[in-house]
């Protein structure tokens, strides 16, 4: 599968991007189409079609750096009095670019940005079965 995305060449210094951070690992960008004012793209440097052909130790990372954009949009003029963070790993989920990113979302009151989801109150007994299916997953 070819691994090309706008985000290899926004890494590689072809593409435009307003950058916020970047180190060997990642670059941090502006979103061009953000949900909200400040909303910022963590991207790892090495392409990952899929949270499953992520190493673990640069998935962490990702949400190292957005810790850290997380706490410079409520200090700075974005004044954030939130943050979601959001990564779609999937055409399901909702993922468009196949190249592994954390979104970095501000938030403020009445900002219109939310999830819109119909919960559910299943049985202890669907939980459990559920739990161990997981667990077993998880070993294999």
């Amino acid at each position: 599968m070819n691994p090309y995305t706008i985000f290899s060449d926004i890494i590689a210094g072809r593409a435009p991007a307003s950058k916020v951070y970047e180190d060997e690992d990642v670059v941090a960008f502006m979103d061009i189409r953000p949900v909200t004012p400040g909303h910022v793209l963590v991207v790892p440097r090495v392409p990952a079609r899929s949270l499953a052909e992520l190493d673990p130790a640069l998935g962490g990372k990702l949400f190292q750096v957005g810790q850290r954009l997380a706490a410079a949009l409520r200090t700075s003029e974005i004044g954030a009095d939130g943050v979601n963070f959001f990564l779609a790993d999937g055409v399901t989920a909702g993922q468009e670019v196949f190249h592994v990113h954390l979104h970095v979302v501000p938030r403020k009151p009445g900002d219109g940005f939310g999830l819109r989801a119909r919960p559910t109150m299943p049985p202890r007994a669907d939980l459990d079965y559920l739990a161990s299916s997981i667990r077993g997953a998880l070993e294999v």
